[in-house]
C-alpha cells in the first residue's frame, strides 16, 4: 500500500472504540497507523482522558491500550497555550473540548477524528477549521476514494 501520509488527530472516544472493538473503524486506524498509511497524534489531554476511560470502563484493557498506542505509532504533541485554549473557545463552549480543540490545532493534522456529535460533528457546518473533523468511518472513506483516485 502506497503511504497517504496524513496527519491524523485522535480524540479519547475514538481510542476507547479501538480499545472496545477490534473490527470497527477506529481499530482500523491504529492499523493503518502501524502500517506507516498514517501519522496519527494525540495531545496530552486526550492521552491522560484515555487512559482515565480505559481505567474507570475497561478494567483490565490498559496494556491493550499501551500495546495500540505503540504499535500505531501514536505521538504526542505539545500541550496548547492558555491563550490558545482560550481562542479554541470561540468555536466551542464546553471547557474540556475546547482544551481538547486547542491540541487539535496545535498538532496541525489533516484530520480530527472523533465520535463526539454533540460538540464537533454536529458543528462541522459551523467549525472553520484548518483541518477535516469527522468519525473514523469518515476517514476510512476518504482514504478509500484517495486511494481509488
Amino acid at each position: 500500500m502506497t503511504p497517504i501520509s496524513l496527519s491524523i488527530f485522535l480524540d479519547t472516544s475514538v481510542i476507547f472504540a479501538a480499545v472496545l472493538s477490534p473490527t470497527e473503524g477506529a481499530r482500523k486506524i491504529f492499523q493503518l497507523g502501524e502500517a506507516g498509511v498514517l501519522r496519527l497524534v494525540v495531545g496530552p489531554t486526550v492521552l491522560s482522558e484515555a487512559d482515565a476511560v480505559v481505567r474507570r470502563k475497561a478494567i483490565g484493557s490498559r496494556p491493550l491500550l499501551a500495546q495500540l498506542l505503540e504499535a500505531g505509532r501514536v505521538e504526542i504533541s505539545s500541550a496548547p497555550t492558555k491563550i490558545q485554549i482560550a481562542s479554541a473557545r470561540r468555536y466551542v463552549q464546553y471547557a474540556p473540548d475546547a482544551r481538547v480543540l486547542a491540541e487539535v490545532i496545535c498538532a496541525r493534522p489533516e484530520w480530527s477524528v472523533t465520535h463526539d456529535k454533540d460538540h464537533f460533528l454536529k458543528q462541522k457546518p459551523r467549525l472553520k477549521l484548518p483541518f477535516t473533523v469527522g468519525t473514523p468511518g469518515d476517514l476510512i472513506q476518504s482514504l478509500k476514494e484517495i486511494v481509488q483516485t
